[in-house]
């Protein structure tokens, strides 16, 4: 491939992911098929997609955000269900958003079943490995023993992710922040089990692939308020607050192209019991969801010349 035109793409790329995201939402969507990049290969893309979780969506009725722009124009806030309901709410956003995602990575062939990649996810920084239990290793140019149309493949990765939380820019939730003070950061680590049946060998025109994923996230968090009171006696802050919890789901893309460059839809769906967070007043909360990851990812194949 032209090493201008590669030049320009990868710019084009980068332009468009700093129009379209608006997040450090760590991504979910699985882009990778059961074949890893071999080696000396590298690959680079973008992929912008949507996080649809149920959590936040039933925590910010329109009641709620009525009581977010009330408080936030008060000089004074009295504690009552409205307060704790917004604490829930700016909770469940922070563990799991409603609002785009959008990440530019790059990927290399370090053996001939691993490689290694980095995501910035414009504030959130991810890196993975992926190890290929089934499948040849070859290239489109040099496919190796047994590939073919309709050739399985399969994988296992890992995936680490570290953010400072913040709330997405919602008028409402604005208001909420303001209110609370609200504060955290997460961690978070994913493990796909990735199957794929290959279009032409080596994927020369794509594939489908589909599979399992395990993820856990590691969340801390604390509400600083100064001007919530029960009565007279303002309310103290809760100090930082660390939780866990563990997602599970399954995955489905298809992979189209040809040779150097691919296109990529897919789908991710997760459950997750995110559990019991403390509140401010002694109260608490209890969270759980479904959340849908819908996304399109633009890839470049850099192939390995000197081989």
């Amino acid at each position: 491939m032209n090493t201008s035109v590669s030049r320009s793409l990868v710019a084009t790329l980068a332009a468009a992911a700093l129009l379209l995201a608006s997040s450090c939402t760590a991504p979910r969507a699985i882009i990778a098929t059961g074949k890893v990049t071999p080696q000396g290969e590298f690959r680079v893309g973008y992929n912008q997609g949507f996080n649809i979780a149920s959590a936040p969506i039933a925590k910010a009725g329109s009641a709620v955000k009525e009581a977010a722009s009330q408080a936030a124009s008060q000089d004074k806030v009295d504690y009552t269900d409205a307060t704790t309901q917004l604490q829930a709410a700016a909770l469940a956003y922070i563990l799991d958003p409603v609002q785009p995602t959008a990440d530019l990575n790059i990927r290399y062939g370090i053996v001939p079943r691993l490689d290694a990649g980095y995501k910035y996810a414009f504030g959130s920084h991810v890196f993975d490995a992926q190890y290929q239990l089934l499948g040849p290793t070859g290239t489109p140019e040099n496919p190796g023993a047994g590939a073919a149309s309709g050739t399985t493949y399969a994988s296992i990765g890992l995936q680490f992710a570290t953010q400072r939380a913040k709330l997405p820019s919602l008028p409402f939730l604005s208001d909420i922040n303001s209110v609370l003070n609200f504060r955290a950061t997460r961690n978070d680590l994913l493990v796909p089990l990735t199957f794929s049946q290959s279009f032409g060998p080596e994927e020369e025109i794509g594939a489908i692939s589909y599979g399992l994923v395990y993820a856990h996230s590691w969340v801390s968090y604390g509400f600083a308020p100064d001007k919530i009171y029960n009565g007279s006696v303002k309310v103290p802050e809760l100090p930082l607050q660390s939780r866990n919890f563990s997602s599970f789901g399954g995955f489905v893309n298809l992979k189209l192209g040809y040779r150097y460059f691919y296109v990529i839809p897919a789908v991710s769906l997760f459950y997750q019991n995110y559990g019991d967070y403390a509140l401010l007043n002694g109260k608490s909360t209890s969270l759980s969801g479904v959340t849908v990851v819908p996304s399109l990812g633009f890839q470049l194949r850099i192939p390995n010349f000197n081989k």
